[in-house]
């Protein structure tokens, strides 16, 4: 399985913001730079991240996108959905029935990483990492 390079921007984009004084707004172009990536395409990740209700922006000479509040309690889950949405990875094709052995097995993982994922919040990992930007 594999995630877009759009959930990887996301991903670091927040691990940025965290580890950054939470009020303190990050341009996009200091974003982008950090990844190497271009603004105009980090921008299109950052309107989801803001729509999601993760990030805000603002505007103005210092503006820019910062963490909103309990951004404590963001995820690595609530960022790849925002990113990727929630649909399941994998859809039977098959048609014998709601019961496919194979969906059940495909969704019992999935459930398991999710889970894993829902319970990994980004201010856990910046704290663990000891990381400040």
């Amino acid at each position: 399985m594999k995630f877009s390079k759009a959930t990887d921007y996301a991903l670091h984009t927040m691990l940025f913001l965290t580890a950054a004084t939470p009020q303190k707004p990050m341009s996009v172009q200091q974003l982008a730079e950090r990844q190497r990536v271009s603004p105009t395409y980090l921008s299109k990740i950052l309107t989801k991240l803001v729509k999601a209700g993760m990030i805000e922006s603002i505007t103005g000479v210092n503006g820019g996108y910062r963490l909103k509040l309990n951004w404590e309690n963001i995820s690595f889950l609530d960022i790849i959905h925002a990113i990727e949405g929630s649909a399941s990875l994998f859809d039977c094709s098959v048609d014998h029935g709601p019961g496919c052995p194979i969906q059940k097995v495909v969704l019992s993982a999935e459930e398991k990483m999710e889970e894993e994922l829902r319970n990994q919040k980004m201010s856990d990992l910046v704290r663990e990492l000891n990381i400040g930007i």
